[in-house]
């Protein structure tokens, strides 16, 4: 039987989802957790890797084993066996040739800037604090060039292991929400610290140290040291895996 698991985790005491030398992953903790339930080892897939540090709304893996798992009893038992700060949504049954990565249709991620004067005891895990008043409209007006299918090399860290750098964003939409200022983007697939890149650099714009053509101007120079600084993992979401 192949399973479907829709995960929600807090990624701050983790390095990421996919399992590592010497560092604790939720892929690791999983895997863990189902050997323990079903008596073998057994190797769970994600739809994809998210950062240290990075939380999940709604991560999508897989695995196999054999057909008579109760899947209530074994979404029980998984949530029993790790930590509070990961939890599994959904566990159902699907096709065999279910993929969670190669099916994936597009993703969905949000950023949650705390833009206020002062910090929040509460969301300081859940969103980036910037202090300084942040022009909204000025952001909105910069983001609409993202959309389409473009080179986002100016907005790829160093070091990722991607074969281009081009990819496809279907949306992208800011909003405040009281103290909160939320990015939503929705793109086929997304370069190493793509999001956190281009949040990084809508708040320099934000803050009036770049005009609202900036973002525009930076698909084109295909540059990554002109653009802003890398946003912190904390404020990041893997909102939705669509299919």
């Amino acid at each position: 039987m192949n399973v479907k698991l829709t995960i929600e985790y807090d990624g701050t005491n983790y390095h990421g989802w996919q399992i590592q030398p010497n560092a604790e992953t939720i892929q690791e903790i999983l895997e863990r957790a189902l050997e323990r339930i079903l008596g073998v080892k057994t190797r769970i897939h994600g739809s994809g890797r998210t950062d240290a540090g990075v939380h999940a709304l709604g991560q999508v893996a897989n695995f196999f084993c054999s057909d008579d798992q109760d899947l209530w009893r074994l979404q029980k038992g998984l949530n029993a066996l790790t930590a509070q700060d990961i939890v599994i949504r959904e566990a159902r049954a699907v096709p065999d040739s279910f993929d969670p990565r190669r099916d994936a249709r597009s993703r969905v991620y949000e950023y949650r800037i705390w833009n206020h004067p002062w910090p929040s005891a509460f969301c300081r895990r859940f969103s980036w604090h910037v202090r300084d008043p942040l022009a909204l409209n000025v952001m909105q007006e910069a983001i609409p060039c993202l959309e389409g299918e473009h080179d986002f090399t100016s907005f790829q860290a160093a070091g990722c292991e991607a074969a281009h750098p081009v990819r496809k964003i279907y949306r992208n939409s800011l909003i405040r929400q009281d103290q909160f200022l939320i990015y939503t983007v929705e793109a086929t697939a997304y370069l190493r610290h793509m999001v956190r890149n281009i949040v990084g650099t809508l708040v320099e714009i934000g803050r009036g140290e770049r005009g609202p053509q900036a973002l525009s101007d930076l698909l084109g120079v295909r540059d990554r040291t002109l653009a802003g600084r890398t946003a912190p993992a904390e404020g990041l979401f893997l909102k939705e895996v669509k299919y």
